[in-house]
This record gives structure tokens, C-alpha cells and sequence, in this order.
């Protein structure tokens, strides 16, 4: 049976129902915002770029263009609304530097409706659904069996070219969003296709649990719905994760997502501080700091931070030990 079909189908009707009720809205990009079109457009995404792999790449790779587009501009619009709101709490900040995230916010939601109406997203009949319906149609879809090994071997190529990347950088980051965000991106995309693949991947247990797994088995990782993995259904196979390195990697997608996000706080207010002063790089950062409060770690101590606990994370080959193998049911 093929199963790739009623993936993408199942997303792509959620994502309909949800442009066909922005259409009614005097505002539909900032309605998607607010209604979490992000996530269904996150599966479809990370479907379309595993299915790159698998077949067909080039058609694949056009739909995930498409996907990506409005979800990096639905996260433009998350980035600065979520800064503005988080300082907006902050005495120290002056009212400019939250006006000029407010206003960015603004623009990347217009940005987005400029998107939906150009791409056909909001069109009368769901034009642009249909036409990703028609390519899908069209696509060689693989038998079970065949697919599960070829997410399998997508899998360790995705493992291998993130090991790759860290090695690379021999754990030293000079940057947070070109280095430690997108780190923390390839990892989450581990994450993001289990539940795309609705239930096609399934966690598995090794009798002996490795002593050093411990540190990253806290209660909220363990007991968090993000790492429950999809109903089987009627799947007959499977790829099967290790639950324990599975759980570590959550850990890590967590943990470079603070350093990452209190980074971002400095980029952002750097950046609103510039664009109403003509302050050097060093002199807007020390006015940030400044303003941010004491509480707030230098981008310095964060990218160390970043660097020690990705040391310790990769020197344990945990990435390495996260596929299980492949499972069926008989």
C-alpha cells in the first residue's frame, strides 16, 4: 500500500480549511498567524523535503518552495511579534525600540498577504491546493515496504550531514542565527518527521539504557506530547527510533532553543536601536546590554554555552544511536 499520498492530503486539508476561513478575514495573514498555520505548514514542508529524497526530487523540491515560503514569513512575523511583547515588559526599554518591532511585525504580516494573494493561496476553489494536488497525482510513490527504507537511509544522511556540520565548526560558534539556530534547525527536522509521517516512525527501547542518557530524561522532555509519537494505524512498517536518544534529542532541540531565543532578544534590539541611531555595532550592543538588564548574557556567553553542551551531546555519538532499525507488523 502506498502511504505518501495520504500524507500530504491530510495536511493539505488541514491547511485549506484554515486559508478558507482567513479568506473571510479583513486581515487573513495575521488570522493564519494567530490560528497556527505554522505547524500544518511545517509538516508539509518537512514531508516535501523528505520526499525529495525518495522520489522524485525535482517535483518535490518546487512544493517545498512553496511551503517554506509562507512558513519562514509566518516565523518572520512570530520572531518580531514575541520579541515586541517579551520587552514591551521591560521599563528600561524605550518605546521606540518596541514601536520599531511592532512596526516590523506589520510589515512582514503584509509581507504575507502580498504572498497569499500573488501564490493563489486565498483563491475561490483552492487553486493553489488543487495544483499541489495535480503534482502530487503525478509523483511515483513508493510501496511501504520500499519507503520506510528509503526514510531509513534519509535518516542517516541527515544524521550524517548534521555531524558533519558540527564537526566542521570543531564546537566553536561565532554566531547565533547562521550557527546555533540553523544547528537547532536540522535537528528539529528529526523531530518534525515523525509526526508528518503519521506513524510510520515509532519508538523503541534498548533493554540497557547508556548511564550517561540520564542528564537529558527530564519530566518535561519525557512526559512532553511533542515526543509521543503518532497512532501506527494500519502501517505494516516501520522505522523505529531509539525512545532514549530520541528524548536526548529533545533535549537538545530545547536547550539551543533558549540560548537561541535569549541571542535573538540582543539581535533585535541591536537591530531598533541602529535603525533609529547611527551607533556602531559595539556601541549598540553595550546599549543593549544595558538596557536588556544584567540578566541578560552577553551573545559571547551564549555561543559558549551553545558550545559545551554540543561537545558534550555529539562527543557521546547520541545523534548516531537514535535509529533503532526497521520494524513490521506481521
Amino acid at each position: 500500500m502506498k502511504k505518501g499520498p495520504a500524507r500530504f492530503l491530510y495536511y493539505l486539508s488541514l491547511l485549506q480549511t484554515l486559508l478558507d476561513k482567513a479568506a473571510k478575514q479583513k486581515n487573513p495573514a495575521l488570522w493564519l498567524y494567530k490560528n497556527d498555520a505554522r505547524t500544518p505548514l511545517f509538516m508539509l514542508e518537512g514531508l516535501a523535503k523528505l520526499y525529495t529524497s525518495v522520489n522524485n526530487p525535482k517535483k518535490f523540491t518546487k512544493l517545498q518552495v512553496h511551503f517554506k515560503l509562507l512558513e519562514d514569513t509566518l516565523g518572520a512575523i512570530d520572531y518580531y511579534d514575541n520579541i515586541a511583547k517579551d520587552i514591551s515588559l521591560n521599563k528600561k526599554i524605550p518605546a521606540g525600540i518596541t514601536s520599531y518591532l511592532q512596526a516590523q511585525t506589520r510589515e512582514k504580516i503584509q509581507s504575507l498577504n502580498e504572498i497569499l494573494v500573488e501564490k493563489e493561496w486565498l483563491s475561490v476553489g483552492g487553486i493553489r491546493i488543487k495544483k499541489i494536488q495535480r503534482k502530487l497525482d503525478k509523483a511515483d510513490w513508493l510501496e511501504e515496504e520500499p519507503e520506510i527504507n528509503a526514510i531509513n537511509e534519509f535518516y542517516g544522511n541527515s544524521i550524517y550531514a548534521i555531524t558533519e556540520f558540527i564537526q566542521n565548526k570543531k564546537y566553536h560558534f561565532n554566531d547565533i542565527e547562521s550557527e546555533v539556530h540553523e544547528l537547532r534547525r536540522k535537528l528539529r527536522w528529526l523531530s518534525i518527521y515523525p509526526r508528518a509521517l503519521r506513524g510510520s516512525i515509532q519508538l523503541s527501547k534498548n533493554k540497557k539504557m547508556p548511564k550517561h542518557l540520564a542528564k537529558y530524561l527530564t519530566k518535561e522532555i519525557t512526559t512532553s506530547p511533542y515526543n509521543k509519537m503518532p497512532d501506527a494505524g494500519d502501517a505494516t512498517y516501520f522505522l523505529l527510533l531509539e525512545q532514549n536518544y530520541f528524548y536526548a534529542l529533545s533535549w537538545m532541540i530545547d536547550a539551543l532553543g533558549k540560548i537561541k531565543d535569549r541571542g535573538l532578544h540582543v539581535i533585535a534590539v541591536k537591530e531598533a536601536l541602529q535603525q533609529s541611531t547611527e551607533l556602531s555595532d559595539a556601541d549598540a550592543l553595550k546599549k543593549t546590554y544595558q538596557l536588556l538588564g544584567i540578566k541578560q548574557p552577553k551573545l559571547e556567553q551564549l555561543l559558549v554555552e551553545a558550545e559545551k553542551i554540543c561537545q558534550t551531546y555529539f562527543d557521546e555519538h547520541n545523534l548516531e544511536n537514535l535509529v533503532f532499525g526497521m520494524g513490521s507488523v506481521k
